[in-house]
Order: structure tokens, then sequence, then C-alpha cells
């Protein structure tokens, strides 16, 4: 459940389908103020394995009204950058073998799940825990056919012809794995290693709840993803909004009027962006 978490949560790694991209309709709620503030939050997936037709009229009616994107990394495409930021943090001197770092009843999954991403035994030795998890998880979600080029918030920047300002950007998303203690990177590479078998048909159920715009599934998946993980839940997912809520509503009080596109898990739950926001006051309604 972790592999399908993290490509919910962050968007920084980037094969794609001929195929009739199927309508879906992901959650979107309209933020307003007492002095006619107003402000949209639409929850996206940042791979899939096919191109889907996100563009609902209500969708389309907010992008209108709005006179700026939000992303969580406004330069979303492009990769170079992304790869250059990772460069710079990922490895450090002294690094014992990563087989060293996982649950000793996880090695022999770590050694199939190399093989699966087609990734030499040792060639992720040199790399901080937290990048040989994320290294390890973009290699397995090709193997299940999940494509960052479908992504939502790709698709949604290449719609919008205004103004992209953005949440953190690519390092600063880096930055948060960088700064977690070695214990929690651990945790975070022993449960992409514990979905095993289920891990394709647990991301399929999560595409579909995402589809659907099925919040109640995506905050129940995302809880169970991260049980007894409170520093990577802290770290991950509620600091963030956090964070998120505060510029948001800087942005609201300045008079601008964002369209926030961000990873669905980002708005589900009581640690959700709408929770937040109602939290403090703002009026916050359900839209799709």
């Amino acid at each position: 459940m972790f592999n399908r978490l993290l490509a919910f949560l962050f968007g920084l790694l980037a094969l794609s389908s001929c195929a009739k991209p199927e309508p879906v309709h992901p959650a979107l709620w309209l933020v307003e103020g007492p002095k006619g503030e107003q402000a949209w939050l639409f929850g996206t997936i940042h791979a899939l394995p096919e191109k889907v037709d996100w563009r609902t009229p209500r969708v389309d009616a907010a992008l209108g009204q709005a006179d700026r994107l939000v992303l969580e990394v406004a330069a979303i495409e492009d990769d170079a950058g992304t790869a250059r930021a990772f460069a710079a943090l990922a490895q450090s001197p002294g690094q014992p073998p990563l087989a060293t770092r996982v649950a000793p009843d996880l090695r022999d999954d770590l050694a199939e799940d190399l093989a699966s991403g087609g990734i030499p035994p040792a060639q992720l030795d040199p790399y901080e825990t937290w990048a040989a998890a994320l290294m390890l998880q973009q290699a397995l979600s090709r193997s299940d056919q999940s494509d960052a080029a479908n992504g939502i918030d790709r698709a949604v920047a290449r719609a919008w012809n205004g103004p992209i300002e953005e949440f953190e950007g690519a390092a600063a998303q880096l930055a948060i794995f960088d700064r977690l203690p070695e214990a929690a990177q651990r945790a975070m590479l022993n449960a992409v290693l514990r979905e095993g078998e289920t891990r394709t048909a647990t991301l399929r159920e999560l595409e579909q709840a995402w589809a659907r715009g099925d919040m109640a599934l995506i905050d129940r998946l995302t809880i169970e993803g991260f049980a007894g993980q409170p520093i990577l839940l802290e770290a991950l997912l509620v600091a963030r909004n956090r964070a998120w809520t505060d510029r948001l509503e800087t942005l609201l009080r300045s008079g601008a009027r964002p369209f926030v596109a961000v990873g669905a898990a980002h708005l589900a739950g009581k640690d959700g962006l709408p929770a937040m926001l109602a939290a403090r006051g703002w009026k916050v309604t359900r839209l799709q």
C-alpha cells in the first residue's frame, strides 16, 4: 500500500497509450471566503496506466474562473531538473549495503523486486535509504504499467495557459525525504517491499477510487498505508498539508483565485486541505 501512497503524495518521478480515454470524475471542491474569495481544490493522481478524460464540465468551469494554477511542483514536466535535484541529495558516502538496511525477512523480497525492476543487485547500495526506496518504487511502478506521462497533474499543466505557482518544487519535495530519520527511511523502504504480490491489485484499487472521487476510500487506504508510522504520516502528509493551507490562505486573502491540483490523498479526511480550510472558517463545498 505504501507504494501507491507514494504515487499519490509525490509527483516527482517520471512509457503511452493510444486507447480512447475513459471519462473519470475526480473530487473537486470550491473554497469561498467572506469577501468573495474563491479557490478550487482538484484531486490528482501522479501516474496512470492509460490516459483518461478528466475534463468534466465542472472542472472546465472552475478552470475558466481561476486566475492561476497551483501545483505541488510547477515545472512538473522538467524531468531533467528533477533528476538533478535528486542527484544532489540522493547519495552520501559510507552507506551500508542496501540488503542490510531492510528487515531480515524482506531480503529475499528486495532481491526479487530489484530483479523485477531491472536493477542490478548492488546498484542502489551507494544511495541513501529514502532515495533507494523511491528508485525502487519508480521501477516497480513501470512494471505495474503506471506511467507518469499519464499523470493528471501533468495533464492539468498542459491544459492551463496562465501563470503556474507551486507549493513546494522538486528540490523541496526531495528534501522532505532527505530530512527523515534513518529509522523512518528504512520503514519506508520496508513498506515498499511488503506490498509484494498485491502491489498491482492495490494500485488499481486506488486508481479506481480516484477516478470516481471516492474520498472515503482514499482516506481509509491512506490511514492503512501509514499505520504504525506516525513520523512518516506527519512528514509526508500532515505537515505538508498544514503548510499548503497556510499558503492557500495567503493567496485567497491577496485576491487570487487559484485552481489547486494536488495528489488526492492530500484532500482526504480530517487532515486533508478541505477539512483544514473548513476548520479555519472557510466555506468548503464539494462540487464533484
